[in-house]
């Protein structure tokens, strides 16, 4: 009898020959032979491969072998199978491309019923479509294609309508299907089929053409105020000295109100750190802009109901007035124009990334690969970049890591600070990643592709070049070691460069940059990271504002805000049944065995099992735990340890507001540096473009998810993690806030998920030993020379974007 065990990947028994539990066939010396082939699948799972124990008997043993090569060489195969399934499954992920949203415009513009009109028409009583965007499958149908080799589901949009012009103005989203050629749509519903408030929508350029508007008549009336104050800037019939304003969210204090503060600024290079003391409340929630009304004015530390209480306390001269300068160079201070001495060479540039060989990664549409990574990405328009069915060496580590929200909240003296509570998916913060410069955005060698968005416009706009993707040398080794002999020499040196592959955008958020970045690791770790840069958000100057920041120019506050950014990240570790624990360590204290009248003090591992979201989730005034960590309890690596990944954290954040504290009601994952929860399709975001003008009663509650404290042991897991930092502005925030010290993010790190660490398979090792006469022999597997140096294109740049 002959007893064969073959492992092979879930998943795949499309590619196995069925056997026979018996059969007769007559042999080559006419005789008949009987043998059987018993197969059996054994239960237990070893490394998510499942095993078949064949028990072969008769003469057939020998004869089998050739069955048993071609079994084996089927279950090899399966790897170029899952790199395959994951390259066609890809195209789930896509955004929409420009004829599929102009696809979608049509068949919507085209029904009656729907009465739509151009976005761009400056009338508010009318219904346009303000936001459109792929609508994901079902995860469980995703995995259908990736895992199984099933047909790809039909793709849809989902679609953002404004009904402005009905009885009852509403906001409707629908889903659009199929593209790229839609002959439906249904109507999404939410949790509880609560509507959308009107109220809550984004604001559109059509109505920023009507707060310009309303501020020129309200500027109108204190043109000799402002003219005097500023230093001869104007609102209005200006040339080169002109006044322009930041808008501030939330828009009201409360549900259902569009009220919102205006500040005004000079407008010159920077005008974001140039605010002239003057700020206005408009109310704006009137279809009709001839109704909005002033509801109240702050003019340096003095507040008035009215504009004309204010131009009439001019006029007597009884008014605390603002003086700025004179208008000169001293404006400049907000630009990026180079001054002061320079301590460098300023005739040669700075070290330069290379390929001297050519790109290590493949990039096929939205589907990349890259040292045993796979992963699909999209740019979601509304929140930013997401990345789905993330596999190293054809094992699934996670199903989606997305960016969900960011909110930037400030403290300040003036109301306009008082009110600032950005929520930047509210100004559809995946829409705003314009055109990369290549050499300092990104490195000259990058490959550089367009993204298309369809956010208040009547047609696809192209963001040329907005995404980069590259591989670098992070300048540190991976890892290495010198083996010193202690007598002078050594015994060995080994070491292994570190490179990684960086997928980047970037989201500008009016007056802040964000840089997105997913970095991939040889050994298996992937790193998201945002990195803020861009110019403060500063307010007029009072003696009162020093308790909320630091003057960081004349007249200029810097205010203090808090960066937080939240993340769905959907882990599959080994398969979608996973588990939670986290660890921390606790002295214990016994009697030194090897000299009894001693005692051993030392750290000992404590692990938690969490089996249910509320204890799964962490609060930010609690300590968190030394290390959190997701595992598959089925599965075991080569040592008997479960396979897991483990969350890491580089962070500083802390909550910006009291629990349920109105605004941070539509903030509840910012509660959480780490949530839990079982993953639902229905919870597919934690946020929404509707929350900035509505945290109060948000359409999009996270609190919900984890409301009913579902088990999550052995179950399909998603981690909602929260990081961020505090910045306090300081002078050397003039121009520009700058990256170093101000990137945040998580690691994803495998612990016992491998036997050893897999960027053993790198051929970039270098290990050098003495010979016998003492000279370094090098041994690599890589060619030693490298290849050509940099590109000599000059330098080119172009930011602008069109529509296509």
């Amino acid at each position: 009898m002959l007893l064969v065990q073959l492992f092979w990947p879930p998943d795949s028994w499309f590619t196995l020959i069925r056997l026979k539990r018996g059969f007769h066939r007559r042999s080559d010396t006419g005789k008949t032979v009987t043998g059987s082939v018993q197969p059996s699948i054994v239960p237990h799972r070893a490394r998510n491969k499942s095993t078949l124990q064949v028990h072969i008997t008769g003469d057939m043993a020998m004869r089998c072998c050739c069955l048993l090569v071609l079994l084996v060489a089927l279950g090899t195969c399966h790897g170029s199978h899952g790199r395959e399934s994951a390259h066609y499954g890809a195209s789930m992920f896509a955004d929409l491309t420009p004829r599929e949203m102009r696809d979608v415009r049509d068949y919507l513009q085209g029904k009656p019923e729907l009465g739509l009109t151009g976005s761009r028409e400056k009338i508010l009583k009318k219904n346009s479509i303000l936001l459109m965007e792929l609508h994901l499958p079902r995860k469980h149908e995703a995995l259908r294609v990736l895992d199984r080799g099933h047909a790809k589901p039909k793709r849809q949009a989902r679609v953002v309508v404004q009904f402005a012009n009905q009885t009852v103005p509403n906001i409707t989203e629908y889903i659009v299907s199929p593209l790229p050629f839609p002959n439906s749509y249904t109507r999404k519903t939410f949790k509880g089929d609560r509507p959308i408030r009107f109220e809550s929508r984004p604001i559109t350029l059509s109505e920023y053409s009507h707060i310009i508007n309303i501020l020129q008549k309200i500027t109108s009336k204190v043109h000799s105020l402002l003219f005097e104050s500023t230093g001869g800037f104007s609102f209005n019939n200006c040339t080169d000295r002109c006044l322009t304003f930041s808008d501030i969210a939330p828009r009201g204090l409360e549900s259902g109100e569009r009220r919102t503060w205006i500040m005004l600024q000079k407008l010159v290079e920077g005008y974001f750190i140039h605010p002239v003391g003057f700020e206005v409340l408009v109310n704006h929630k009137d279809l009709d802009p001839e109704r909005w009304a002033v509801e109240k004015v702050w003019y340096n530390s003095q507040y008035f109901d009215t504009v004309e209480e204010l131009a009439e306390r001019y006029e007597k001269g009884t008014l605390n007035k603002v003086k700025l300068p004179e208008h000169d160079d001293d404006d400049l201070y907000s630009t990026y124009i180079p001054r002061g001495h320079s301590n460098m060479r300023t005739d040669i540039h700075g070290p330069k990334l290379v390929e001297p060989q050519g790109p290590r990664y493949h990039i096929d549409g939205n589907f990349v690969e890259y040292a045993g990574w796979s992963f699909a990405y999209r740019v979601r328009s509304s929140a930013g970049l997401q990345i789905f069915d993330l596999r190293f060496n054809g094992e699934r580590i996670a199903y989606e890591i997305g960016l969900q929200e960011a909110i930037a909240f400030y403290s300040g003296d003036t109301p306009a600070a008082m009110q600032t509570k950005y929520i930047d998916a509210g100004w559809a913060m995946g829409t705003v990643d314009y055109e990369l410069a290549p050499g300092i955005d990104c490195p000259e060698i990058a490959t550089f592709l367009d993204l298309h968005h369809f956010y208040d416009t009547d047609k696809p706009i192209r963001y040329k070049n907005a995404l980069c993707v590259f591989e670098m040398t992070t300048g540190m080794p991976l890892r290495r070691h010198f083996n010193s002999n202690f007598h002078g020499g050594y015994n060995f040196y080994a070491g292994l460069e570190n490179h990684v592959l960086v997928v980047r955008t970037t989201s500008t958020v009016y007056n802040y940059d964000y840089i997105w970045d997913f970095l991939f690791y040889q050994n298996g770790v992937m790193e998201s990271r945002v990195s803020a840069t861009g110019y403060i958000h500063a307010t007029f100057f009072t003696p009162n504002g020093l308790q909320y920041g630091n003057k960081v120019y004349n007249y200029v506050l810097g205010n203090l805000h808090t960066h937080l950014v939240h993340y769905k990240v959907d882990l599959d570790i080994a398969g979608r049944e996973n588990s939670f624990e986290s660890m921390n360590l606790k002295y214990v204290n016994f009697t030194n065995p090897w000299s009894h009248k001693h005692s051993i003090v030392q750290s000992k591992l404590v692990k938690t099992q969490h089996e249910t979201e509320r204890s799964a989730a962490f609060r930010f005034d609690k300590k968190f735990p030394r290390y959190v960590h997701f595992y598959n309890p089925n599965e075991k690596n080569k040592w008997g340890h479960q396979r897991g990944y483990r969350i890491q954290y580089n962070s500083h954040a802390n909550s910006v507001l009291p629990r349920g504290w109105r605004e941070e009601n539509g903030i509840s994952w910012s509660r959480y540096p780490l949530a839990v929860t079982r993953h639902k399709d229905s919870e597919s975001t934690s946020s929404s473009i509707y929350t900035q003008n509505d945290p109060w009663e948000p359409l999009v509650s996270f609190e919900d998810f984890i409301r009913n404290n579902e088990n999550i042991t052995n179950q399909d897991l998603v981690a909602w993690v929260t990081v961020g930092f505090l910045h306090v502005p300081h002078s050397e925030d003039i121009p520009n806030t700058a990256t170093p010290g101000n990137s945040v993010g998580f690691f994803l790190r495998p612990f016992n998920f491998f036997d050893e660490d897999p960027s053993l398979s790198s051929r970039s090792t270098v290990i050098v030993r003495p010979d016998k006469q003492g000279k370094p022999k090098v041994q690599r597997w890589t060619k030693e020379v490298v290849g050509h140096c940099v590109s000599d294109k000059p330098f080119f740049y172009n930011g602008t974007y069109s529509g296509v």
